[in-house]
């Protein structure tokens, strides 16, 4: 198949693009960074260089694809409201494809994508879905991928800080968590199957309690006696202030992790659980964790 992916080489692209090309298919890599083109073409794709934010580039790169993957690039800090911003790329994305005539896409969007309110952050996957899903002529796939494992990466600074994990959520509460490898290898499979006219596939590799993390990770860094103590929501939102994230994006986030605590992301995920788990566990992860640890 002729296919078209966004996300550049980030954390699931560079994965996907290498398990499509291997797997036969011609793939063209979309990226903001003229940088990017030789690390594109040196997995054997060709790199499409432009922005997501231009209607015209995206109509003209996905004019002639069997396939458009889409994902919105998590821009948290350069836009003043992430949510707006995925609304606007996912109105860009249903423009273009409707124009280049394409049937056939996968769209990475999130757990708790169903709700329509109270995430935060998420609530833009929210409303890239509803964009999409207004494209009657096109089959999508929407892959809702769990709490990524690296997002416990911003952790670093305040367990080198403080030698405790301070949040909104976790403690003896479980939460689904997802590495990046196991989404590309979805995005894969739904690709090379068969098209349905609108599905969700729900994405994660492991489920731990909070607790249960700051000890693997613990024992990992050589602090054993790592503690993750849950603080309120106004405790959290406090903490974002104290460190300078913008005050919109410092209650985006308090939301979203409340909705984890809360359960309420994981509601639908939990009627439609993925009948086998990604092949990544948490320790698998932790390793990577070490290293990151360890640079800082």
């Amino acid at each position: 198949m002729k296919i078209t992916i966004t996300g550049s080489l980030g954390h699931i692209g560079k994965e996907l693009t290498h398990n499509l090309v291997k797997n036969g298919h011609h793939v063209s890599v979309v990226t903001s960074t003229a940088d990017r083109q030789k690390d594109i073409e040196a997995l054997g794709a060709k790199a499409a260089i432009g922005s997501v934010e231009d209607v015209d580039f995206l109509r003209q790169t996905f004019k002639g694809a069997d396939l458009v993957y889409t994902m919105v690039p998590s821009n948290y800090f350069a836009e003043p409201d992430i949510r707006e911003y995925y609304r606007k790329i996912g109105n860009n994305y249903a423009q273009a494809i409707k124009q280049a005539g394409v049937k056939r896409l996968v769209n990475l969007s999130s757990y708790g994508a169903h709700l329509d309110k109270g995430t935060g952050n998420i609530l833009g996957a929210h409303y890239v879905e509803n964009s999409l899903n207004e494209l009657k002529d096109a089959a999508i796939t929407h892959i809702r991928p769990t709490y990524f494992y690296y997002n416990l990466l911003n952790l670093i600074p305040m367990i080198k800080d403080t030698g405790i994990i301070f949040a909104n959520y976790g403690g003896d509460q479980k939460f689904e968590m997802v590495s990046p490898i196991d989404i590309a290898s979805a995005i894969t499979e739904e690709i090379e199957s068969a098209p349905v006219q609108r599905k969700v596939r729900y994405v994660s590799s492991d489920e731990l309690t909070g607790n249960e993390i700051a000890n693997i990770l613990g024992e990992a860094i050589g602090k054993p006696d790592l503690k993750w103590n849950v603080i309120s929501d106004e405790e959290a939102l406090k903490g974002y202030r104290d460190i300078g994230f913008p005050e919109l994006l410092s209650i985006n986030l308090v939301n979203m992790f409340s909705s984890l605590h809360q359960g309420k992301l994981a509601e639908h995920y939990k009627l439609n659980k993925p009948e086998v788990l990604g092949k990544v566990k948490f320790k698998d992860f932790a390793k990577d964790f070490v290293t990151a640890y360890n640079k800082l």
